[in-house]
């Protein structure tokens, strides 16, 4: 085994990841194919995970999906035993899936902010306590969560999306510090702007994207596919010391 299959290579691991159907989520799940891990996709519409399942299938690697609304808890544990009925416990989980629901704050209805962190917050959570524990049992795993620039900063309406994200970087230290010692690794990705059906509404205000690009260093705002290379890294074994790490994906948007 050469050096890059021994610390990047996934052969062998099964990953979940939630919102692989479609923006990063998608990305992500064709890259840790790609790597060698078989890939189960879970999000809510059957469609669009069938095209995305197939797309990774047609590479020659290897993905199937359970459909699954992660906004209903008893719908997500029963997702969550299926996959492990069909595949096994999986040795990766991404958390991609989000809901974007950003009015002006006192706009913000009890349903908005109930639906966006039942999808955003307390799915990531409800699935670490279904896989977690099994992880550290084998003594190997790995988390990713999906974070974001709302993650540290307030602008757009940040609202209940961006008490989310934030609550996203806490969630990553406490399952850290839970299941460190027994080898899972927990971390999170927070990417820059990104191009993406969730981001569309931002791309699609006049002068938003420009402006937005001028804040990175890099000069262009983010493709989902920027995200899929960190990912990896986290979910291999070259990331065996970092844990309860937020990793920036931005051009350098936030430090900038």
């Amino acid at each position: 085994m050469n050096y890059l299959e021994q610390h990047f290579g996934l052969a062998g691991r099964t990953a979940l990841v939630t919102g692989g159907s479609s923006g990063i989520g998608r990305a992500v799940a064709h890259a840790l194919a790609g790597a060698g891990a078989h890939v189960v996709l879970m999000a809510r519409r059957e469609e669009p995970l069938k095209e995305a399942a197939e797309e990774i299938n047609s590479l020659g690697r290897r993905a199937d999906w359970v459909g699954a609304d992660l906004g209903d808890r008893d719908a997500l544990r029963a997702a969550a035993d299926r996959v492990t009925e069909a595949y096994g416990e999986p040795d990766i989980l991404v958390t991609s899936a989000g809901i974007n629901l950003r009015p002006p704050l006192d706009e913000l209805s009890e349903q908005d902010w109930d639906l966006t962190m039942a999808v955003n917050l307390d799915a990531p959570f409800l699935l670490g306590q279904r896989f977690g524990p099994r992880m550290a049992e084998r003594g190997w795993g790995r988390i990713v969560h999906l974070a974001s620039q709302q993650s540290i900063r307030a602008f757009g309406n940040s609202g209940a999306y961006g008490v989310s994200k934030a609550a996203i970087c806490g969630l990553t230290r406490s399952q850290a510090e839970a299941w460190a010692p027994y080898g899972v690794c927990v971390n999170a990705i927070a990417p820059g702007f990104v191009r993406t059906p969730l981001s569309e509404p931002a791309f699609s205000v006049p002068g938003r994207a420009e402006e937005l690009a001028a804040r990175t260093m890099a000069g262009r705002n983010g493709e989902a596919e920027d995200c899929a290379g960190a990912a990896v890294f986290l979910a291999g074994d070259a990331a065996r010391y970092v844990n309860g790490q937020t990793l920036f994906v931005d051009g350098g948007f936030s430090v900038h």
